[in-house]
């Protein structure tokens, strides 16, 4: 393994799933006929209000502006009446710079680090998050020891976890240590357990959900069970408790074990049971109780309701078996004692 794709497409991305971030954006605008005959980037430019005229004449020529399908690469000719459609690609990340964010670290040597990453933190830039990631706060907090197997933009990180999810994570300070953790997440030779609080409760209350994940067709920054194509994605789980009425449950806190680790994949999986995590912005369609929805707001939960809560591996230096388990924090635990008063 080798380069930033050893990264392994872990249950969680950061913001989008993997990609994602590197799409263009699709601008469209319909030219009139009255401006037909006029020079093209000149009638465009107020068309795409958001680009200077320089930028559109650049991408023009770079062959990203099409009239009704066909390419047009010269911005000098005469504009015709139709539909253009533009593809912007997205600005391209600065280096990272370290940044003295302080970090819940649970382990540490010369090769690896483990920290209890907080809620809201990225795990490393992408468009839109530039600073304030857990590759800022390594790079300060390491220094030249952090891995450079996982590019520029993200030394050190051989898994992810989405931005609003919490928990434990593991990074590389050596390249060593990268390529053995990688082989290892490639193998799913992981221990990864994740506590969820999701709507109703899933049935029935243990199993394993099976299914190909892949990027939703309706929706490109979202994942989907397919009926083909897409990866193999298993989840374990198990309903620990259920809050409410026994019989037709409100809520419930289900252990989700990972057996591969695909990009939202207890996100999706959870959603396929007609039980996604509570607060979940991207796939928790449907409303909560009112009970539920008081709760939430009452514990200030403003995320999808999943914590990492453990990570096992054998340390691919040493040898050691390494186990660590943190307790969900505090907007997830308060809700938690909320709900069982239902």
């Amino acid at each position: 393994m080798n380069g930033a794709d050893d990264i392994a497409d872990d249950d969680l991305l950061d913001d989008v799933p993997k990609g994602a971030a590197t799409e263009d954006e699709r601008l469209s605008a319909e030219l009139p006929a009255s401006l037909a005959g006029q020079r093209l980037d000149r009638v465009l430019a107020p068309l795409f209000p958001d680009l200077s005229r320089a930028r559109l004449q650049a991408l023009i020529s770079e062959g990203r502006l099409t009239l009704d399908g066909e390419t047009v690469s010269d911005a000098s000719r005469k504009a015709r009446a139709g539909t253009y459609r533009l593809a912007v690609p997205p600005p391209a990340p600065a280096d990272p710079e370290p940044e003295a964010i302080p970090l819940s670290i649970l382990y540490e040597d010369a090769h690896l680090i483990v920290v209890d990453k907080a809620a809201g933190m990225a795990a490393h830039p992408a468009p839109g998050t530039y600073s304030g990631t857990l590759v800022n706060a390594l790079l300060y907090h390491c220094g030249d020891s952090l891995s450079g197997v996982g590019g520029v933009a993200r030394p050190g990180i051989v898994h992810r976890l989405d931005k609003d999810t919490s928990g434990v994570m593991v990074a590389a300070k050596s390249d060593a240590a990268h390529r053995g953790l990688s082989a290892l997440f490639a193998t799913h030779d992981i221990d990864r357990l994740y506590i969820a609080l999701t709507r109703g409760a899933p049935t029935p209350p243990s199993g394993t959900i099976r299914t190909q994940l892949g990027r939703s067709p309706g929706d490109r920054k979202k994942m989907a069970v397919l009926r083909s194509g897409g990866r193999e994605a298993i989840t374990h789980y198990q309903v620990e408790a259920v809050f409410g009425p026994q019989d037709r449950p409100l809520a419930a806190r289900v252990a989700c074990r990972l057996e591969t680790g695909r990009t939202h994949q207890i996100r999706v999986h959870m959603a396929s049971k007609g039980s996604p995590c509570l607060g979940d912005p991207v796939y928790g369609a449907g409303q909560p109780s009112a009970a539920v929805r008081d709760q939430i707001e009452a514990a200030d939960l403003r995320r999808q309701a999943l914590h990492a809560a453990v990570l096992g591996f054998v340390h691919p230096i040493t040898g050691e078996a390494l186990r660590f388990e943190t307790p969900p924090p505090p907007d997830m635990a308060a809700l938690e004692v909320a709900l069982a008063a239902l």
